[in-house]
């Protein structure tokens, strides 16, 4: 299986993923200078490596981690296929030079001095919403991804832990290199954030529902969906598995003040309804989303 997109060169798409792409590396690049590398914070990574040998031995972050994923990236391409397009390429050369031309700028200096936690917290944010940036674009951040994915290969063991426990051993490196107990703490922060906001930013912070109806009043919910809130459903026939007894179940979504006022209605007109409530991070489709917005 190929994670190569095809995208024809300089078509809208294309365009589209570079500036993602770009757009993406520059703010992770922001997070890493102005508010991470400033405090010695190690938040995993091939950066992780590149914030320690930094501040040990005087190296420019982003070459140092440009020196990393090139051969990863290879190693990666020779066991795994040709899984790494132009675009994860395009992504750390771009991170690397940002982080690089950000710190000849700026210096080590933290933007906000004197707090580490804030700028654990704020450093977190800008590298979850850059990354989250670069995920869409349909690239992957490579570096210890790869190592990762070669390690999933052969172990089986899920591709999730495999990433906790190659972090976590990076983060260590940086409480042995520089022998604080606070800066693993304050590691992990980054890390958790990091991976909520990136969440975040491919799910969407819309609050759909997603809802399962069933009741003998149906007649009358479909026509509250219908014709008050406009909306749409699919009717599904189901069994009580206790009862036997034949059920018409309603499946619909809504937004949250349309959950708010048919959960009100459905109360009034059967109280013994049930309703299965789930969160729709996602929906494409009339009335929502376009099914082309996800690209």
């Amino acid at each position: 299986m190929s994670f190569l997109t095809k995208e024809k060169i300089f078509s809208g798409k294309w365009f589209k993923s570079v500036l993602l792409i770009l757009c993406g590396t520059f703010i992770m690049a922001a997070g890493f200078v102005y508010f991470i590398s400033p405090y010695r914070i190690v938040p995993g990574g091939v950066y992780g490596i590149a914030i320690v040998l930094h501040h040990m031995l005087n190296l420019p972050t982003g070459m140092i981690a440009l020196a990393m994923d090139i051969p990863l990236t290879l190693i990666g391409i020779k066991i795994l296929g040709p899984k790494f397009g132009w675009k994860t390429v395009l992504g750390f050369i771009s991170l690397a030079v940002f982080v690089d031309l950000l710190t000849y700028f700026h210096g080590d200096t933290p933007l906000v001095e004197g707090d580490a936690l804030l700028s654990a917290i704020f450093g977190g944010v800008l590298i979850g919403v850059g990354l989250g940036l670069v995920f869409k674009s349909k690239a992957t951040s490579g570096g210890t991804d790869i190592v990762a994915m070669i390690f999933n290969k052969y172990t089986k063991i899920p591709l999730g832990q495999l990433m906790i426990y190659i972090d976590s051993v990076i983060v260590l490196i940086g409480l042995v290199a520089f022998k604080d107990w606070k800066i693993p703490l304050y590691s992990w922060i980054v890390i958790y954030i990091t991976g909520k906001v990136v969440d975040l930013i491919l799910e969407g912070a819309t609050y759909n529902k997603a809802l399962f109806i069933i009741s003998d009043k149906y007649e009358e919910i479909k026509t509250k969906i219908i014709d008050d809130l406009e909306r749409g459903g699919t009717f599904f026939d189901g069994q009580g598995m206790y009862s036997e007894d034949k059920k018409r179940v309603i499946y619909t979504t809504v937004n949250r003040r349309e959950f708010e006022i048919l959960k009100e209605y459905i109360y009034e007109i059967d109280p013994k309804a049930f309703i299965s409530v789930m969160n729709a991070n996602e929906i494409l489709g009339e009335g929502f989303k376009p099914l082309g917005g996800s690209d």
